[in-house]
């Protein structure tokens, strides 16, 4: 692959492959691209067979579809992911710190730190937490921290994902297809395993069981169904935990206790790995349409009956603004810089920033706060002049609304598309546990792909794809310049 001014994960700025690559370089030289192409096909044909699939709604296509998968790994070295590990706890941990500040004492707000319509405007924000504490301060209990490789080489944090991330099964299913279809080039490199997953975020969730539990916790994880389009995830986690896979009309209340419908007669939910966002988990609490939730949780979860994960009201802390000061809320909670940096942001709130986006659209990528999924952004140098003008009158309207960053230079990594070794720009969602005993990273994570030449988009709804993510677990090859 040809020098480019992105920082490639194989070749870094040059032409030779980069130490912990090089035998993924010497395993792409001898091996045809037709035997690549069947073994992309086998990997299709597998997750066709196991039904991992991702729901897109309100356009032409199908409504269910696999999202695209590469079959090339993307490498981490072992001292490089250490770096990252202290700094994705570090900022986890303040994380939790934060929620549990802005509904008990406020400090924050008080030092001003933070305007407080930031936090009293945000749609996610629920007053009824306030003043209440959650099973051993533990409000992020699965976050997804998305990080983005760029300049010389540094990995910035682009994005917190502390409600309800999802792609995890993905990363579950990516080291399965590779362990499978490429075993001789898996064999060459040690790899730092992610199976255990599972266990570890089962650990997690019964280390948090409320204090009026009785006996062996009981977990249960709520979808709001089929139709969903992370339904394929919620049935393979519920199934790897070996936890009931449960729905809003599964579960009641009764004296502030939520029980679950089984063929033995009810049985106590102890903890719920929630998949349904706050406003439709409590028809009585939140929306009264909702069919999603159930009657009366929110009752039996304030009374201390049961404990919800992640709990409500930590959106708060995925508002693209509130990320803008996330080095700032590191600092404050814990008395440190933060170990991984955020990417230049410019709050549209501020007079000044607002007209400098304004007046840059054309060089900028411009996000809703309360985005997600790749939509309700623009991707100035890539967006023609109708989509720019058209975006103008939005950030017109409501500045607040509007975060803004540059065109970042995201690193490349290798990606069999078409017959041929191409680069395609990469981001990494690693997944983050939090427990009674702290937290802990999964070793690995989920690398997106933006499969499209050029693209900087890697989300799945927007045509990204995905690949499995190897943490080296050889420190010599750390030593070699990797």
């Amino acid at each position: 692959m040809s020098k480019t001014r992105f920082f490639d994960e194989m070749n870094g700025y040059g032409d030779e492959p980069r130490a912990l690559y090089a035998r993924v370089a010497e395993w792409l030289l001898r091996t045809p691209p037709e035997v690549l192409a069947t073994r992309r096909a086998q990997a299709e044909l597998m997750f066709r067979r196991v039904g991992i699939t991702f729901a897109v709604y309100g356009g032409n296509d199908d409504t269910e579809r696999l999202i695209p998968f590469d079959i090339i790994p993307r490498i981490v070295g072992h001292r490089e992911w250490s770096k990252l590990e202290e700094g994705l706890i570090q900022r986890v941990t303040a994380l939790n710190v934060f929620l549990s500040d802005i509904y008990g004492a406020r400090e924050i707000l008080k030092a001003g730190i933070l305007p407080p319509d930031i936090i009293y405007k945000n749609p996610y924000f629920r007053p009824e937490m306030s003043g209440r504490r959650v099973p051993h301060d533990v409000w992020v209990h699965i976050a997804g921290i998305d990080l983005v490789r760029t300049g010389e080489g540094e990995f910035f944090v682009l994005e917190d994902n502390a409600r309800t991330p999802s792609g995890v099964s993905y990363m579950l299913e990516n080291r399965e297809v590779m362990m499978r279809l490429m075993p001789d080039l898996f064999s060459s490199y040690r790899i730092a395993p992610v199976d255990n997953y599972a266990d570890a975020l089962l650990a997690a969730l019964r280390s948090v069981t409320p204090a009026t539990a009785r006996g062996e916790p009981t977990v249960a994880l709520l979808t709001p169904g089929q139709y969903n389009s992370a339904y394929y995830e919620h049935s393979f986690l519920a199934d790897r935990l070996g936890i009931e896979l449960v729905e809003g009309n599964d579960l009641f209340v009764k004296d502030e206790i939520v029980y679950m419908k089984t063929t033995e007669g009810p049985k106590r939910v102890d903890v719920l790995y929630r998949r349904v966002d706050d406003e439709w988990l409590d028809p009585l609490a939140f929306r009264p349409d909702s069919a999603l939730g159930v009657p009366g949780l929110m009752n039996a979860y304030q009374a201390g009956n049961i404990t919800i994960t992640n709990a409500v009201g930590t959106g708060v802390s995925d508002d693209k603004a509130i990320y803008s000061y996330m080095p700032e809320i590191v600092r404050f909670y814990t008395g440190e810089e933060a170990k991984l940096s955020n990417v230049q942001t410019w709050r549209c709130r501020e007079p000044d920033a607002y007209k400098y986006v304004r007046e840059h659209l054309d060089e900028l990528v411009v996000k809703e706060v309360n985005g997600s999924g790749g939509y309700g952004m623009l991707v100035g140098p890539h967006a023609s002049r109708a989509d720019i003008d058209e975006f103008a009158r939005k950030l017109d309207y409501d500045p607040a609304n509007y975060i803004a960053q540059p065109t970042l230079a995201l690193s490349t990594c290798p990606a069999f598309i078409d017959d041929a070794v191409v680069p395609r720009h990469v981001d990494l969602r690693p997944f983050i546990l939090t427990g009674s005993e702290g937290s802990r990273v999964v070793p690995g994570g989920l690398t997106r792909v933006a499969m499209r030449e050029g693209s900087l988009v890697v989300n799945s709804s927007q045509g990204g794809g995905t690949k499995d993510t190897w943490v080296i677990e050889d420190t010599n090859l750390d030593s070699k310049g990797a």
